[in-house]
Formats: C-alpha cells, structure tokens, sequence
C-alpha cells in the first residue's frame, strides 16, 4: 500500500458521450464492467455513454450508474495491472458511491442499482423546473453563506459544495437560487452562473429522497471499507459501518466539504492522487485546495500507463 497515495472518484458533471472510447477500445475489463452494469440495470449503459442520446445520459438516474460504471471499470484495469494500493478513497457526492465500491464496502451490481434509484428519488424529490443550482465563483465562503441567508426568504437556498477556495456551489428552490446569485454578484462574485442540472442536490429539499433512500441502503450487504474512506458530511474517516451509512444518507441534503476533504488527504501524507473515473474536473478543483498535491488521471491508454509508470 503506498501511504502518500489516495483515489479521488468523480460525481455528476464529469460524464460525456463517448467516455472512455480509447481505453475501452484496448483493454476488454472496462468493457466487461459495463456488461456487468447491463445485467444489473437492464439496458446497455456502454452503447448509452457511447452513442446517447445525450439528453438520456444526462437525466440524474442515467448519469449516476454511467459515472459509477466508467469509475470502477478503471478502478478494475488498475488492480489487474499492478497498480499500487492506495492508502485513501473518496469521493465527490455521486462518487462516495464508487469509493464505496473500490474499498469493497459495497458490491458493483447493487450499487449501480442504488444510485439508479438515488437518481430516480432526488428526481421525483423535486420535479424539474422547480429547483436549481449555481456555481459562485471568486467569493468566500462566508458571503456565500450570508448571501444564501438573505435571498431564502422562507425558500431553501443554501451552500451545498464547497469545491475549491472561491469556488462554491449553491442549491435550492428555482426563485431563491436566483435571488442568491443577485445577492452573490452585489457581494462581489467575479462570477454566478447557474448550472444545467435537473436536480438540487445536498440542500433540504433532498430530505424526502433521503428518508425513501434509507430502506434501500439499510438493505445492502455492508462489509466494513478496506480502504480508509473519508466521507463528504464530515471530510473525516468514519468511526464505523453505523457511522458510514448515516453519513451517506445525510449526504442527499448535506454539503460536500471537498476543500476540506483534500485538507485532510494531505495532512495524512497524501502527495498524489488519482482522479479514478471520466473527465478531469477534479484535478482542477484539488490543485486549488492544497498546494503540492498532483492529480493523475486514468481515462485514456496513454494516461493510465503515465500514471502506472509514474506511481509504482
């Protein structure tokens, strides 16, 4: 186990069509992983990611399973090569799911099944057009904060990841959220732009996913994680599988501490990390929350084997 090595798995926002075309061209576990995702989902994820439609693969219940999916099809190729193990996972919202997943917390086939159905609740939680989500950027996190308070106005708005220093998303009712980009932009934000998303997440209004959730989570086979897993409620290590569980579940309508996150990573020793899933916007959140922290990323051939040759 390499103690100054951690996996970092993306969550929504990092999925496009065509993911992982060139590696999965050339190394037949990633696509035995998404066959595997094909029996337990009844649908051909692999054809979903590659050919859309895109609007399909973008609806929530869709993009969770194809994150998911791409992540430990990576996670896979990099154990059957050798790869080093590392001391830490996480995960950014949705991918707390695949970090599960990789420290063996939790099987592949019934976490597909699960953020398929964390995807169809958070959905149904709040019907489209009724909510929304920003991105604010150049502002601390404190005026986030004191402009979300002052927009609400009896609505739900509220800071829901805290993603980089400057860099926080906000979550809400559709009419609060714009009211808190206003008060966001006459604080100063050099930027307050909302996002494409269909579904809140980690604000109040994911309350009554949560409670509908909890059955199917209390449901799974749990095994304690082999891998020390920090968690987004508490950018902390979990105490126990009890701790674990209640965590993940506060998560629908709880912030996602990644700033902090990637804090404790480093303060544990952590100097590299490995973005374990498609795209790369991680690597551009981490290098702004600590300095002196590389993320490598694992989508392509040549990528993967920079990162096998670079971290043996």
């Amino acid at each position: 186990m390499s103690t100054s090595l951690a996996f970092v798995f993306p969550g929504q926002g990092s999925q496009s069509l065509g993911m992982l075309a060139e590696i999965g061209a050339q190394r037949s576990l990633i696509r035995d992983a998404f066959n595997e995702a094909a029996d337990a989902l009844g649908y051909d994820l692999w054809a979903l990611t590659q050919q859309g439609p895109e609007e399909r693969l973008n609806q929530t219940d869709k993009t969770q399973p194809a994150i998911l999916a791409a992540s430990i099809a990576l996670w896979r190729l990099w154990q059957a090569e050798g790869g080093a193990q590392p001391a830490f996972v996480a995960g950014h919202s949705l991918g707390e799911y695949s970090a599960l997943v990789a420290a063996g917390s939790i099987g592949f086939a019934e976490a597909l099944k699960l953020v398929e159905l964390r995807g169809q609740l958070m959905q149904q939680a709040v019907p489209a057009g009724q909510g929304g989500m920003a991105a604010i950027l150049g502002l601390d996190d404190a005026d986030v904060l004191a402009a979300c308070a002052e927009a609400a106005n009896g609505e739900v708005v509220s800071a829901v990841n805290f993603n980089a220093p400057g860099q926080v998303v906000i979550a809400g009712g559709a009419a609060a959220v714009e009211r808190a980009i206003e008060a966001c932009k006459a604080r100063g934000a050099k930027r307050a732009m909302p996002l494409p998303v269909s579904v809140p997440s980690h604000c109040a209004l994911m309350r009554p996913a949560a409670e509908k959730f909890a059955e199917a989570v209390a449901a799974l086979n749990w095994q304690a994680p082999q891998i020390a897993l920090v968690q987004n409620v508490t950018a902390a290590v979990p105490a126990d599988l009890d701790s674990l569980k209640r965590d993940l579940l506060a998560q629908l309508y709880s912030p996602v501490r990644w700033v902090e996150t990637i804090v404790l990573l480093a303060e544990q020793g952590v100097t590299d990390l490995v973005e374990c899933g498609p795209g790369k916007v991680l690597a551009g959140l981490n290098k702004r929350c600590v300095k002196g922290i590389n993320t490598h990323n694992l989508e392509t051939p040549d990528a993967f084997a920079a990162v096998r040759a670079a971290l043996v």
